[in-house]
């Protein structure tokens, strides 16, 4: 068996996200980015993701809202700098999200400064949220080892602790959540797949090359 259930993002759990999902409430820019040509939008969050998420927004939106808790990122310093320095990215510290608005479509969001419990209401047609991700692992709880945030633990050839059990993609990977380190694993797993199976029919399994 191999396990490539992936990840789904974290929820920011407001009053209106659910209703307004699809209908300006996003979880990938690349997806849906387009749809907002010179339009205002939101992005959650201030780690890698969403920094490099906000910038690449940049290319349709005319403004880009980068909404953190904190009053300073958690992305790579160099990402950082890029989207600081960038016009159409107004950065909204210290403030999270109390509520998305709108009946039909996105017309805004609540905040709540996080300092001075603040709050106000910013203007925006969508919103792109970047809090992080859980992994797909429910499933698996109490019959594979999973680490302390879910993800599912493997060596580095993908197995899991149970024998014949491999996994692969995102489900495993917490750190470089991308297509070719997928691929990369996906292809690990079912070569050792297909070895764990030859082993058990008794047949010799052809050394890897290079």
């Amino acid at each position: 068996m191999i396990i490539a259930t992936g990840v789904a993002p974290r929820l920011l759990g407001v009053p209106g996200e659910a209703e307004l999902k699809g209908r300006g409430v996003s979880y990938c820019a690349t997806c849906d980015g387009f749809f907002y040509k010179d339009k205002t939008v939101a992005v959650i969050g201030g780690g890698d993701s969403a920094v490099v998420e906000a910038l690449y927004l940049t290319r349709f939106a005319t403004r880009v809202y980068l909404v953190h808790r904190r009053h300073e990122l958690r992305a790579q310093k160099i990402t950082q700098d890029r989207a600081l320095q960038n016009d159409r990215i107004k950065p909204v510290w210290d403030s999270v999200v109390t509520e998305i608005k709108g009946s039909d479509k996105v017309t805004g969001i609540g905040l709540k400064n996080v300092k001075t419990g603040a709050k106000s209401t910013l203007k925006v047609d969508g919103v792109f949220s970047y809090i992080g991700n859980l992994p797909n692992t429910q499933l698996f709880q109490g019959q594979l080892e999973l680490d302390e945030t879910g993800y599912i633990k493997t060596d580095r050839e993908m197995h899991t602790s149970v024998a014949g059990v491999f996994a692969a993609g995102d489900v495993q990977e917490r750190t470089l959540k991308q297509v070719a380190t997928a691929v990369g694993s996906g292809a690990m797993a079912a070569m050792e797949a297909e070895k764990f199976i030859a082993e058990l029919e008794g047949h010799a399994y052809p050394a890897r090359q290079g």
